[in-house]
């Protein structure tokens, strides 16, 4: 894009401002790289939200690279991109598929909990202020992921894998309108703190769509990572700087905003570890279905859900909802990063039917309660009444995921996040990204014998759900989504569309969407109330309007070397879906 540099008011800004922030010319200016949905072709395929992070991770692979290098490189440029959703201070969850050794693998960055923090350290405080703080920051998972991602099945070092990254950042990309939305969202907690305003308010206001954003802050960060590894976040001098800024937040004079210390200490740092974890597995419809197990709940809750509904006589979407409900009710009960998760169980056939034995012609009575997954299953035990719970609140489209295939068959569903859109809003000091708020997925608590109480050294419960399904022990379709818990429901509803409604997969991604989540209300967006509403009020079902859920990525295996990139058509402004070799 051509541009030219403007002078930018000062007023508002701290000196030593390290965002620069171009408006485009008015005239030779060629147009923002228009994002396609949809792409089909051979030799490997990405899809991402953003357009940069796509091409990038596809350079990669042009350049002869795997899908854990494109991954790698795609989400890097993703926390330039995206830095309200992805960044180096955040964690996640990659699922692997392995095609010369025809395994599924999974590597959990999943943030952990500092050695400080116990089950009431959450007791009593505010959300809001829990959101904003560094109380919330746990300790980053991403980049030892990276490495180990890398190390493990990669063949790029971590410094080249961050070349793309810190190309975009010095270069700049291109402001759309969700950048300039979600900032404007964040604008009165960005603003609290000096060193979030300096960089994402240039001028005091969001960087206007179609200005050319740069982070050369976050640039010269991504070069010394490259150049020292990940050894200077975990013990050295960035994560001592991490550490400052979590225990002393740079709140700007003049701020109203409590905003309560964080607990991280440099050993907490010291301490984390990147780990491989076998994935969960379950079968559906003769296709094997791998997902992240615990800390994440995608895994267990998606394939519980999908045996359910296998082991109804019929599954449209009423069977879905309730059949989402009475796994979400489960995961509650029993998933957590806590000794003893009943896995193997709440993933069996028998479990599953007794489940499904409670599903009927009517919605079930608010809450359903959870199932005993002991292994002695009856055809329809009794259910015991389930205590009143809390309605879950709309889910943001915080969270990115995206999806790697490679020339060799090779293929990566990645799920990264800082928590809230914007995390928490702090950014470090002079080094271009925002921490996460991860320890707010946490309960808060009181609620002895919760799974997802917080402790020393704890993993949060999360919902990210990067799937990977095979058929005949090759790779047929990788997917996931961000928003939260929706993730799981959205992964779910996209399988529903695809196989029990037979839906093509960019209609099965781009339909409507509604989310259950053992709550009275079914959230759902407008277009699923308008097409299914009267049908399923009429069975019980009670609507809430949730005006976005999700924003999905998926990659299909159409046979013959044939492959097809999915994103989304519009939600999120739309996401990004290229491929080696365009199909004719």
């Amino acid at each position: 894009m051509i541009a030219r540099r403007i002078a930018v008011p000062l007023a508002g800004i701290l000196a030593g401002s390290s965002v620069l922030l171009t408006q485009p010319a008015t005239a030779g200016v060629s147009p923002p790289v228009e994002k396609r949905p949809v792409a089909e072709g051979y030799g490997g395929a990405v899809s991402t939200v953003d357009p940069d992070a796509s091409r990038a991770a596809l350079e990669v692979l042009r350049r002869g690279g795997n899908a854990v290098d494109a991954a790698v490189a795609g989400a890097a440029v993703l926390g330039v991109t995206e830095p309200y959703s992805a960044g180096l201070a955040g964690g996640g969850f990659i699922v692997y598929y392995d095609a010369r050794r025809k395994k599924v693998h999974t590597i959990d960055g999943r943030e952990t909990a500092p050695r400080a923090m116990t089950s009431a350290s959450l007791e009593g405080v505010p959300l809001d202020e829990a959101v904003t703080s560094g109380l919330s920051a746990g300790v980053p998972g991403s980049v030892a992921q990276w490495e180990l991602a890398l190390r493990r099945f990669g063949t790029l070092s971590l410094r080249q894998a961050l070349q793309p990254a810190i190309r975009v950042a010095r270069e700049g990309f291109t402001v759309d309108r969700t950048f300039h939305d979600q900032t404007a969202a964040n604008a009165a907690r960005f603003a609290d703190f000096t060193s979030t305003a300096r960089l994402f308010l240039p001028g005091g206001a969001p960087p206007p769509v179609g200005s050319t954003f740069r982070n050369p802050e976050l640039a010269e960060t991504y070069r010394l990572l490259g150049r020292y590894g990940g050894r200077w976040l975990y013990g050295g001098g960035l994560g001592a700087e991490i550490v400052k800024t979590v225990k002393n937040p740079p709140v700007a004079p003049g701020s109203a905003r409590n905003v309560r210390p964080g607990l991280m200490e440099l050993p907490d740092l010291r301490a984390y570890r990147a780990l491989e974890r076998p994935p969960t597995r379950t079968t559906y419809k003769g296709m094997d279905v791998y997902g992240m197990a615990p800390p994440s709940s995608g895994g267990s809750t998606v394939g519980e859900a999908l045996n359910i509904l296998e082991a109804l006589p019929e599954a449209g979407m009423h069977e879905y909802l309730e059949a989402s409900r009475l796994a979400f009710a489960d995961r509650g009960r029993y998933v957590g990063d806590v000794p003893g998760v009943p896995l193997e169980e709440l993933l069996s056939d028998g479990f599953a039917k007794e489940r499904a034995c409670l599903v009927g012609e009517r919605a079930m009575p608010h809450p359903a309660p959870p199932g005993n997954p002991d292994g002695a299953y009856e055809p329809c035990p009794a259910a015991d009444p389930a205590p009143p719970t809390a309605e879950t609140p709309a889910e943001g489209p915080e969270t990115t995921h995206l999806v790697v295939a490679d020339r060799w068959g090779n293929v990566v569903a990645y799920n990264i996040t800082i928590e809230s859109t914007g995390g928490n809003g702090i950014v470090v000091p002079g080094r271009g990204f925002l921490l996460n708020n991860e320890l707010t997925d946490f309960t808060f608590g009181p609620a002895p014998g919760d799974p997802n109480l917080p402790g020393p050294g704890k993993r949060p419960r999360s919902s990210m759900a990067p799937t990977i399904v095979l058929a005949d022990g090759r790779p047929l379709l990788a997917l996931g989504s961000p928003g939260g818990s929706t993730i799981i429901t959205t992964v779910l509803q996209i399988l529903v569309n695809r196989w029990e409604l037979g839906m093509p997969l960019p209609e099965a991604l781009a339909a409507p969407r509604a989310t259950q989540r053992n709550t009275a209300q079914t959230q759902a967006e407008q277009g699923f109330i308008d097409r299914y509403g009267a049908e399923l009020t009429a069975r019980g079902h009670a609507f809430t309007l949730n005006p976005e859920i999700g924003a999905a990525t998926a990659v299909e295996f159409l046979g013959r070397g044939r492959l097809q990139a999915v994103a989304e058509p519009s939600r999120r402004g739309g996401g990004s879906a290229l491929v080696m070799i365009p199909a004719r």
